[in-house]
């Protein structure tokens, strides 16, 4: 289960990012509900909010960091409680979908905009909910990784 999560976050993620590039011009905003929700394509060069604009080595050796520390703990993390497994799944998959997007295109696709929060994608959806799911792991587990 936990690489069958990967793996379709990763397909989701890359196919949104792929269809918008090939739909919209970049700048673009379509109304889905006016004032409230468009989707709009940019490129984000930088982390949420934009901060560390240009920086992609630093995001990319994250990602690769990401992936050596669940490679040396994956025994640990695959026989552990659901919040952690679904967590790193979605972490994993959101982190290594925007990576490609750093080293092919040097920044990331962006394209849900709720108008009063920065525009994100299906990884970044996928990088939140992944890090809440495994703080509530370590918040309320009384276990050591």
């Amino acid at each position: 289960m936990f690489y069958a999560i990967v793996i379709i976050g990763l397909v989701l993620d890359q196919w949104t990012k792929y269809y918008v590039m090939n739909h919209f011009m970049l700048g673009e905003s379509v109304p889905v509900i006016q004032d409230v929700f468009h989707l709009t394509y940019i490129i984000n060069r930088g982390a949420a909010f934009g901060m560390l604009a240009n920086q992609r080595w630093v995001f990319l050796a994250v990602a690769v960091l990401l992936l050596v520390v669940y490679a040396i703990y994956r025994k640990k993390v695959n026989s552990g409680p659901l919040s952690l497994r679904m967590g790193t799944a979605l972490l994993i998959s959101g982190a290594v979908g925007n990576g490609i997007d750093r080293y092919v295109l040097h920044g990331v696709v962006d394209f849900f905009d709720i108008r009063v929060w920065p525009i994100f994608n299906v990884a970044d959806i996928g990088i939140c909910v992944g890090v809440t799911c495994i703080v509530y792991y370590l918040l309320t587990s009384d276990k050591d990784l």
